[in-house]
């Protein structure tokens, strides 16, 4: 036997091998089992989960006014929830309150609040007391002005401060003050935006995959805890949406404009627990965890971040 094959051997003799061999199989099935998930919700579809009949009268959506959150404010208006509007600027929530009132003819209450501090939660708190919350919806979050290695990123300490407070704390402290009502009506559903960033390292963003990694780990955790209490809490880790957060402009089919996503992605409730919440994007979550080797999708990433990153310096140092 050659060098190469005894080298093999051994190593398929020993129980790291058969430890890692063990692992990779399971999240690969895993995978494939989301993946086939996603099919089976995009064919049969579960939309009637998502009612105030089943789940209670309100729907509380943070970061309402533009993009995803403010698309799931109106999707979730739409099936004939009353909905709650939180986010930074009084003149956007006043103007989002209005259209959704008009058009669909629910109920609207408006809470401003920056989630970059962390003194707004007894405000929110109060603004809440008394609504039988059904859905929670924790969109609100910040990303990068641009992809940068992280001792460059301008105003690293405030930036940190503010990335935990906006992607993490805010997600943790909307929970605590909702949870305690469903649980006691055992009804209600808690949905928090990740990222497809969160399902692995993305560098020269690494701040902002961590805290949706975070998200993402708080979800599936908290989902184990209340399943058996009747709440549905779903981790949601979209690809790209054509948004201003995103910066896309352009929707594709996988660029979605938010609407169309959102109404994609309620159809997964109550059928996934962690989902990419559209076809497209599961099946392109599908490929990069599962055929895509770590070490080779951390140098893509990697490489497309350096080019942006020297798009953005080239285009601030011209202008």
């Amino acid at each position: 036997m050659s060098s190469t094959g005894e080298t093999l051997l051994r190593a398929v003799e020993t129980p790291l091998f058969w430890i890692g061999a063990l692992t990779a199989a399971y999240f690969s099935v895993c995978s494939v089992c989301r993946l086939l998930s996603g099919l089976r919700v995009w064919v049969l579809g579960n939309g009637r989960v998502v009612s105030p009949a089943k789940l209670g009268k309100w729907a509380v959506v943070t970061g309402a006014t533009d993009g995803i959150g403010k698309a799931y404010a109106e999707e979730l208006a739409r099936r004939g929830f009353s909905i709650v509007l939180i986010s930074r600027t009084q003149e956007k929530l006043d103007e989002v309150a209005k259209s959704i009132e008009s058009k669909y003819g629910v109920e609207t209450k408006s809470i401003a609040a920056d989630f970059s501090a962390t003194d707004i939660y007894p405000k929110i708190e109060a603004g809440l007391t008394g609504l039988e919350v059904g859905v929670l919806v924790n969109n609100v979050g910040m990303s990068y002005s641009y992809p940068e290695f992280f001792l460059n990123v301008p105003n690293l300490d405030s930036f940190i401060n503010t990335m935990v407070n906006i992607n993490i704390t805010s997600v943790c402290q909307m929970t605590r003050m909702v949870l305690p009502g469903m649980v006691e009506r055992r009804k209600g559903a808690i949905l928090n935006i990740s990222s497809a960033s969160g399902m692995y390292p993305c560098p020269l963003l690494t701040v902002y995959s961590a805290s949706k990694a975070f998200v993402d780990f708080f979800s599936r955790g908290l989902e184990a805890e209340y399943r058996s209490k009747g709440i549905l809490i779903q981790s949601v880790l979209p690809f790209f949406v054509a948004t201003k957060l995103s910066k896309i402009r352009r929707a594709t089919l996988d660029k979605p404009n938010p609407d169309r996503y959102v109404a994609a992605e309620l159809n997964t409730v109550g059928l996934q627990s962690q989902t990419n919440g559209y076809l497209p994007h599961a099946v392109m979550g599908w490929l990069t965890t599962v055929l895509c080797p770590a070490r080779l999708l951390n140098s893509y990433i990697m490489g497309l971040h350096l080019g942006m990153r020297s798009r953005y310096l080239k285009k601030q140092k011209q202008g």
